[in-house]
């Protein structure tokens, strides 16, 4: 059994989600062959439901976590961060400290899906829709069967949405409501599902332990890009 301690970080919803998380990876026998099954334990977490204050408040809630977790920096062998979808301003703040604290630890930084996380925090083995708040009254959203994402991630207005074969929508509040589909009570991804998708998409490459020498891709899926190109390109038209 190996154990790993992980710093997790997401800022692509509305809310700023930051943990620590220990993970123990165990080798178990099948008939074709040993299975790696990895088992997290969150130690401490902060969620906190502030958009415009991502910025402001990402380092004082790692500080917390890992002060309430009895761990330092220096302990940790990874961080794992939400790559979005998410609007530019909020999403960059995650992955740009993220990226920052793992150069200065010195340890691998890991990047995942927001959405792929939601849905995996819902602990759902039904089809799984997961939306979240775009702004500019569209959502992002990708759908989940089998554990698996099978659609998406994609921008678009709400009724525009490709639910599919859907069972239950998790997310952002007042959007899911939207579909007719019985609501979960998850909202954004948690520290320990983000660090189980990390662990799940390491599987098979040349370096499969989430926390080990390597390091994911940190690529930001804006789908879209920032208000301000939009603008200038807007105030540029005008000027033909």
């Amino acid at each position: 059994m190996t154990e790993r301690l992980m710093l997790a970080i997401d800022t692509a919803t509305p809310s700023v989600v930051v943990g620590v998380v220990s993970t123990a990876s165990m080798v178990e026998p099948a008939t074709s062959g040993a299975t790696s099954r990895v088992e997290t334990t969150t130690l401490a977490s902060r969620v906190l439901d502030d958009q415009r204050r991502h910025a402001e408040v990402l380092t004082t809630l790692m500080r917390e976590v890992l002060a309430e977790a009895g761990v330092s920096g220096a302990d940790l062998d990874a961080v794992v961060v939400g790559c979005g979808p998410g609007p530019f301003t909020g999403l960059r703040v995650g992955l740009a400290t993220a990226a920052a604290y793992a150069d200065a630890l010195n340890i691998p930084a890991y990047g995942v899906c927001t959405l792929d996380a939601i849905a995996a925090a819902t602990g759902e083995t039904d089809d799984v829709l997961v939306v979240t708040d775009a702004r500019r009254r569209e959502v992002y959203w990708a759908r989940y069967g089998g554990g698996e994402r099978v659609a998406g991630p994609e921008v678009c207005a709400p009724d525009a949405v490709d639910r599919g074969a859907a069972q239950i929508v998790a997310g952002t509040p007042g959007f899911t409501d939207r579909y007719e589909l019985p609501v979960s009570t998850t909202t954004v991804p948690t520290p320990a599902a983000l660090v189980a998708v990390a662990a799940v998409a390491a599987q098979g490459e040349p370096d499969s332990s989430v926390g080990g020498s390597g390091g994911g891709d940190l690529t930001p899926l804006y789908l879209r890009r920032p208000d301000a190109v939009l603008l200038a390109d807007q105030r540029r038209k005008s000027l033909l």
